[in-house]
Order: structure tokens, then C-alpha cells, then sequence
């Protein structure tokens, strides 16, 4: 195996852990990645620090915690200007080491179409994005389809997003980027090792797989867990606490909320689109097979987020329940034994092993590091900041404590893995209640620091330049 291995990172949108079989999930059929399971290392405690899709993007493209990085809901992205603050991200240090970097899917950047360091982009930003001209909706238009389709689908209205697809399987946004990628494998002719991110658009709503996969039994799904409305009521202070409202999300023409019978559909619709996914995780795999590379390519699969599917009563992500927040995560490493690890790991953290596979050192202004068991530099983590707009949370591995406007969440998962019991008020609870408040509120002051880092000047009074007439204040000064 060279020094430099290829690299490939697939990485769904929105999966939930729990519904995938090498996590336990005997609902759906997942033989591909569980493949990938059997031969890797596979993390059962991994986490999105900010489970909403562009937020873990912005830290996954910068190894930085997205408050630092100050990208904390969908309608923030990087400073254009972020190579003038000193930040690279990483396809642009992988290149720098010799990489042919290529971003197959979706990536969810701003403006979509630019680079952000690859090389090379094979565009799909999924059928939620009906308006983006990209490779995916030129394929379609050619055979006289279009991403917005689903929408005069009635299905997808009564069952808010659930939906069978009106487009053949052949022409499934998870299919495309998935062939795609296979054939840019086989085509790859070049001497430089490559490294590929795998966007795919699924399982992320609309829970619309194809014919073939939309026959899963609703009653086969497991139950959404029961929810606690003064709880959530804590995560969106003024709003109602009751259970979700009827409005209008992408065009859903519905005002009645989700019951109880949707979120079974939306669960089996989602199971299906997660099989679709595992068809073309097997695609792309063979395709290395094939090209007799399979032994030098390093594999990690995660994904950005979960997905509520009606936990506590709540869709799509954006909480720190583990149904929004805790992801799968696989390596596979050609020369490292399959094992199932318990450490505490991060979507984050694959930035810091893209660069310790490329032996790339880590620039001191990423929060990541490098997934356990892999055999690179660094030093694991013993707690789990993660922060979003509407909330923070700190989780050590057994107490998670989130703080939202309205309030605070604190849970044992030992004890209560479902997170039902908010033990904030428990007068027994308070020491573990304390010391995670002032750990967390440790990490909020420094991730504040370091988002004014470019704001910084400089000047001292013995700087000799700063006294003279004239003098400009440097901007913006660059994270060390």
C-alpha cells in the first residue's frame, strides 16, 4: 500500500444511526454497509456537533466547530474571504499534497457551483433544490423529468414528504451520484492518489424511494418514541409546545400535523431510501474492486445528521436528541483489523483523518482530530461540544446537557438511552448538572474568542509601527 492512499468518503444526508442493520436495525437491509462494518472499525458513539446540514459542513470543510468557524443555522456560510483569515479547507491541503480531490453529490455550498479546494465536482443538490441548474437536473431534463416533480405527487402532501417517487429508479438522485462516482473510479487514469467525498442527497426528505423500495411494511418500523412537550417546548422558546404544527414546509399543502400513522410511513418510506443508498455504496465499492485499488483506498462513511422521524415528537433535525445528533461511523483502513470501538468521536473528526491519512499536519485553528484506531497522531476526546443557533450541548459519554433558549435538558444515557427523563431540576443530578455547565460554558467563551480572532489588530503600545502617523490596522488577522 502506498504512502498516500486513496481516499473515499461517502457520507448520506440525514441517517440516522439506528437504521442501519450493523447498528441493529433488523427493519431494513443494509448488506453493503454492513459489509463495510464487518471489515472496518465501527464507532458506536459518534456525533454531528451541529446536526443541521450546513453548519456540519462548514466544520467538516474547516475541521473548525461551526461557532468559531460562525456558521450556525442553513442561511450562514464561510466568510468569502476565509483564505485571507489563514483557513484552507481540507480538499485544498489534500491537494496541496499531491491529491486529486473530486466532491461527487451533494455538498450544500455558497455559491453551490464553486469548489471550495476540489478539483472536480459532479453536482447533484438533491430534488429540495428544485431551481439549481446543476448535473443532476440537466440529466433529468433530458428525459423530460424535473427535480420538483414530487410536488404534484398527492401522496406527498397527506403524508408530509412521503411519498413513492414519480421518477423510474434509474433516475433517483442517490442512483445518479452513485453511478457517477463507479464510473469516475473507473475511469481515473491519473498517478496521483485521489481522494473523493460522497455526497448523497438521501435519505433526507422527501422520504420518496423508487417503486422497487417503497413497498416496506410501515408496521414493521419501530415506534417513535413518546415525547415530552414541556421539554421541547424549552428548545423553541415563544412557539407552542405542543406537538408539531401544520405548517408548511416546502410546499406540503397540509395543515393537519403529523400523526402518529405519518411518521410510521415517513419511516418506512425513509428505510427504503437508506436501502437505495446501500445499493450504490456497494456500486462504488465494487468499482474499486474492479479497478484492483480496493486494498490501496481508505473508506469512511458517516453522515451530517440524523432525522427526528417523529422522536418526541419532532421531524427532520436540529435538536441534540440522539435522533438528530448521534450518525454512524465507519473506517475501513486496508491495514488496520475490524473492530467496534466505544470512543467518543465526531463527524468533525473525518477532516482530521482526511490529513492524517495524506500526513498532512493539523493547522492549530481545527477543533478536529483523528478518529481513534486508525494509528495517526493525536489525542481522542473525553466530551462532545456541539452548538447550533438554538442551542448547545456538552455529552461525556453518559451525562448530555443542552441548553436551549428556553432551558436545559440534562439526560443520563446509561440510564435512560431513550431521553425521557430531563434530570435538570433532580436535586440528585446537581453535581453532574454543574460540572458539565462549567465545562460547557468554558467551551462557548473560547469558540466566542476565536470567532473574533480576525477582528484582532495587533497593536501594542511598544509596537514601533503602530506609533508612527499612518498606520493601518491589519484586516482581517488570521488564526493562528
Amino acid at each position: 500500500m502506498r504512502d498516500q492512499p486513496n481516499i473515499l468518503f461517502l457520507m448520506p444526508d440525514q441517517l440516522r444511526h439506528d437504521f442501519l442493520g450493523c447498528y441493529g436495525a433488523s427493519f431494513v437491509s443494509t448488506p453493503h454497509i454492513d459489509a463495510l462494518a464487518a471489515r472496518g472499525i465501527r464507532y458506536r458513539n459518534a456525533y454531528s456537533q451541529h446536526p443541521v446540514c450546513v453548519p456540519a459542513r462548514a466544520a467538516l470543510l474547516t475541521g473548525m466547530n461551526a461557532a468559531a468557524a460562525g456558521v450556525l443555522d442553513n442561511s450562514q456560510w464561510l466568510r468569502p474571504d476565509y483564505a485571507a483569515c489563514g483557513i484552507r479547507t481540507w480538499p485544498e491541503l489534500l491537494e496541496e499534497s499531491g491529491y486529486h480531490t473530486l466532491a461527487a453529490g451533494k455538498m450544500h455550498f455558497y455559491p453551490w457551483e464553486a469548489g471550495f479546494g476540489f478539483r472536480e465536482r459532479i453536482i447533484a443538490e438533491d430534488k429540495l433544490w428544485g431551481f439549481i441548474e446543476d448535473d443532476y437536473a440537466a440529466f433529468l431534463a433530458e428525459a423530460g423529468y424535473c427535480k420538483r416533480d414530487f410536488v404534484r405527487v398527492a401522496e406527498y402532501h397527506q403524508h408530509h414528504m412521503a411519498c413513492t417517487s414519480p421518477h423510474p429508479w434509474e433516475y433517483s438522485v442517490d442512483h445518479y451520484v452513485g453511478h457517477e462516482t463507479a464510473r469516475w473510479i473507473r475511469d481515473y487514469d491519473k498517478d496521483a492518489p485521489f481522494a473523493i467525498m460522497v455526497g448523497f442527497p438521501g435519505p433526507h426528505s422527501p422520504y420518496d424511494p423508487a417503486a422497487e423500495y417503497a413497498g416496506i411494511d410501515p408496521t414493521a418500523m419501530p415506534e417513535p418514541l413518546p415525547g415530552n412537550y414541556a421539554d421541547t417546548g424549552l428548545m423553541n422558546q415563544g412557539r407552542p409546545s405542543g406537538p408539531e404544527t401544520g405548517r408548511s414546509w416546502y410546499a406540503v399543502d397540509n395543515p393537519t400535523p403529523p400523526s402518529w400513522e405519518t411518521y410510521m410511513i415517513q419511516r418506512a418510506r425513509y428505510a427504503g431510501l437508506v436501502e437505495q443508498i446501500d445499493l450504490e455504496v456497494g456500486r462504488i465499492v465494487e468499482a474499486l474492486e474492479e479497478k484492483g485499488i480496493l486494498d490501496e483506498t481508505v473508506i469512511l462513511f458517516s453522515s451530517d445528521h440524523g432525522d427526528h422521524l417523529g422522536d418526541h415528537g419532532l421531524s427532520g433535525k436540529g435538536s441534540f436528541y440522539e435522533a438528530s445528533c448521534h450518525v454512524p461511523m465507519i473506517a475501513c483502513h486496508p491495514q488496520v483489523g475490524a473492530a467496534v470501538a466505544d470512543d467518543l468521536v465526531t463527524l468533525t473528526d473525518v477532516t482530521a483523518t482526511l490529513l492524517g491519512l495524506a500526513g498532512r499536519p493539523l493547522p492549530s485553528y481545527m477543533e478536529a482530530r483523528p478518529l481513534s484506531g486508525l494509528n495517526l497522531p493525536g489525542e481522542g476526546r473525553t466530551q462532545v461540544c456541539g452548538s447550533l443557533r438554538a442551542g448547545w450541548m456538552l455529552f461525556d459519554g453518559t451525562w448530555k446537557l443542552v441548553k436551549y433558549p428556553g432551558g436545559a435538558h440534562l439526560f443520563n444515557l446509561e440510564e435512560d438511552p431513550a431521553e425521557q427523563h430531563n434530570r435538570i431540576a433532580d436535586a440528585d443530578d446537581a453535581r453532574a448538572g454543574s460540572r458539565l455547565d462549567a465545562a460547557l460554558t468554558s467551551m462557548v467563551m473560547e469558540a466566542a474568542a476565536a470567532s473574533f480572532q480576525t477582528g484582532r489588530h495587533g497593536a501594542t503600545s511598544s509596537a514601533v509601527d503602530y506609533g508612527r502617523r499612518g498606520w493601518k490596522r491589519p484586516y482581517p488577522m488570521p488564526w493562528k
